[in-house]
């Protein structure tokens, strides 16, 4: 049997004709020795009747039939009875009376219901070993369409720009002062490895050097590191590159593009252009990088105000160059003395040997601390805050960064608690755009006491602050630039250091790399771009978080066909495998197991 429709097809415009349809049986009903069952493709459901009491090639096998089996049917298309039809359905007004049935395969009884309601109460390890069944479930079928549809947008609106997407290689050389890598023996060069590409950025700039201007990929990346929610060993990023641009066409050009995304696949139209903020007031207004604009919440700065406190943690953090930093959660007063705990251990899990609050509770400051506070404090408080009944204020005594992450992190914590009181709304379908910039170049690592890339080596210092790096690296801003949305990081990127002599500088008098290293690793760039490299700069952008918000889940796992667990397994194809002695052999390595109790 050739199908000649699918299974969202039909309607009362087909009546009378002969058709043929093949796919899954969705539900199977007997209602007095007629057979109705609702037969389902990727498209939708189509209701068949089968009649085996007076059509006797449809009797033995309609006795085998279970759901999930897939089948073929031939048959008329008739007008449902009144009274049956069904308005949800494009379908819902027609049945095909079935001539003949076609058995393709039987299926044993899933181990899960694979409706959405029945599929998600089901946990993840067992979706994820019978993830070909989980696919089939509506929601997770909508996902991937959802993914197709942003990856053909994204490649329209490039190929309208101009842009030629290339494909770059995902065996690398091995760069180790990054993020841990994959590595892959080399059996033709015993002792030798490469590594799986983290990104094509070394590709992409030699693209811009070989002349090419404007280039994208949707690239498979790879990198070691422990999973969560919004990470995935292997993932997909949106890889953009072009020469002869400054920030502004950057943020233009990707504003443009998922300003087409939204409307592509949700309809949506998304207001251009972005806000943009510069890192350190997304700091201290929000205490984070990637701040959630979708909810208010601000942190406020009280370090002058206690310079001279009786208080004395808080005069003391601040004599010795730290900030007293303050949050209002505004009506959650009413908070457990449980979710206290639980706030007071994040804040010491982010380095923070407590959490000071104080609770406006009966028309009383109630708190251990604010008997050492000065009317002028108070006042102070009271006018910064605009602290009322039911509030309830946290702070965090510390140096700047880490007094910032505290709050930061109380802030999305207060909010998912005023949520679910009912204080506070937060819609997933409200999307709030913006670009973090001004980021510092530099940042210094205590622990090796020596500066390290904020972002990576090849950023380029913003024109004005580039002095500063023989006296000062980390008050040099980089040309850096970040697009989130709703708390969310979804790419970032920079305008490029394209000068040879600027990028030695900064890998060996600034990084402290050695001249032997920065030449084993990075000598062909720097070699490259002696011959003419253009100004140049771009971006990357996370396929997988895209798609997860678009779908409006919180993990990328949903977006992903075949995604791994956060143990690193798939649980399906049952990998990783332990190799043979002979594949070992023949890649010249052997493994050492970690010891076993």
């Amino acid at each position: 049997m050739k199908r000649t429709h699918h299974c969202a097809q039909l309607t009362s415009a087909n009546l009378g004709a002969t058709v043929s349809l093949a796919g899954w049986v969705d539900t199977i009903r007997d209602q007095g020795g007629i057979i109705f069952l609702d037969l389902r493709d990727r498209r939708g459901v189509t209701q068949i009747k089968l009649e085996p009491h007076t059509n006797a090639n449809l009797g033995d096998q309609v006795k085998l039939l279970k759901p999930e089996s897939v089948i073929g049917i031939t048959g008329t298309v008739v007008a449902r009875p009144e009274g049956t039809v069904n308005a949800a359905l494009p379908t819902g007004a027609v049945e095909v009376e079935a001539a003949a049935l076609e058995i393709h395969n039987i299926s044993d009884t899933p181990p899960f219901p694979l409706d959405d309601a029945g599929g998600d109460k089901v946990n993840e390890d067992l979706r994820l070993t019978y993830r070909y069944l989980d696919l089939r479930r509506p929601k997770m079928r909508k996902n991937l369409l959802v993914r197709h549809r942003a990856s053909k947008s994204i490649r329209d609106y490039f190929d309208a720009q101009e842009f030629i997407e290339v494909e770059t290689p995902a065996l690398f050389k091995s760069t180790p002062e990054g993020a841990r890598e994959y590595l892959v023996p080399s059996r033709i060069h015993p002792g030798h490895f490469y590594a799986l590409s983290q990104s094509p950025q070394q590709f992409k700039q030699i693209l811009m050097v070989a002349g090419v201007e404007k280039y994208f990929q949707i690239a498979r990346c790879f990198r070691d590191e422990d999973l969560r929610a919004d990470r995935q060993m292997e993932f997909t990023q949106v890889d953009v590159e072009a020469s002869f641009v400054t920030r502004e066409d950057i943020y233009a050009l990707f504003e443009g593009m998922l300003k087409k995304l939204w409307k592509d696949v949700l309809g949506t139209d998304i207001p251009t252009p972005f806000l943009r903020l510069p890192f350190a007031e997304a700091m201290n207004r929000f205490g984070v990088d990637k701040p959630d604009l979708r909810f208010g919440l601000e942190l406020a700065d009280f370090t002058e105000t206690f310079r001279t406190s009786g208080f004395k943690v808080f005069a003391a953090t601040v004599a010795g160059g730290g900030v007293i930093k303050a949050l209002n959660a505004k009506g959650l007063a009413d908070l457990t003395q449980g979710e206290l705990k639980n706030l007071e251990d994040i804040a010491k899990s982010l380095g923070a040997k407590g959490l000071a609050f104080i609770k406006v509770e009966g028309g009383e400051w109630k708190s251990p601390i604010v008997k050492f506070f000065s009317p002028g404090e108070k006042a102070a408080l009271t006018a910064a805050l605009g602290l009322a009944e039911g509030d309830m204020v946290f702070f965090a005594a510390a140096p700047w960064e880490k007094a910032c992450a505290i709050l930061g992190r109380i802030r999305l914590e207060a909010a998912v608690l005023l949520q679910k009181r009912g204080k506070l709304t937060i819609r997933h379908d409200d999307w709030r755009f913006l670009w973090v910039v001004d980021f510092p170049l530099m940042s210094h690592d205590e622990a090796e006491n020596r500066y390290v890339a904020t972002h990576h080596p090849f950023t380029a210092p913003v024109a004005e602050d580039a002095a500063l790096l023989d006296s000062d690296p980390k008050k040099v801003r980089g040309q850096h630039y970040d697009v989130v949305l709703n708390g969310m990081e979804l790419g970032g990127g920079s305008i490029r250091i394209h000068q040879p002599a600027l990028q030695k500088k900064v890998f060996e008098e600034v990084l402290k790399i050695p001249a032997d290293v920065v030449e084993s690793r990075f000598g062909y760039m720097l070699k490259a771009f002696t011959y003419g490299a253009p100004p140049h700069g771009g971006i990357a952008f996370g396929l997988d978080r895209m798609c997860a918000l678009l779908c409006g889940t919180t993990s990328i796992r949903d977006v992903i066909a075949f995604p791994k667990t956060q143990k690193g397994q798939d649980l399906m194809a049952q990998s990783p495998t332990p190799v043979t002695p002979r594949q070992l052999k023949e890649l010249h390595i052997a493994t050492v197991l970690p010891a076993t109790d």
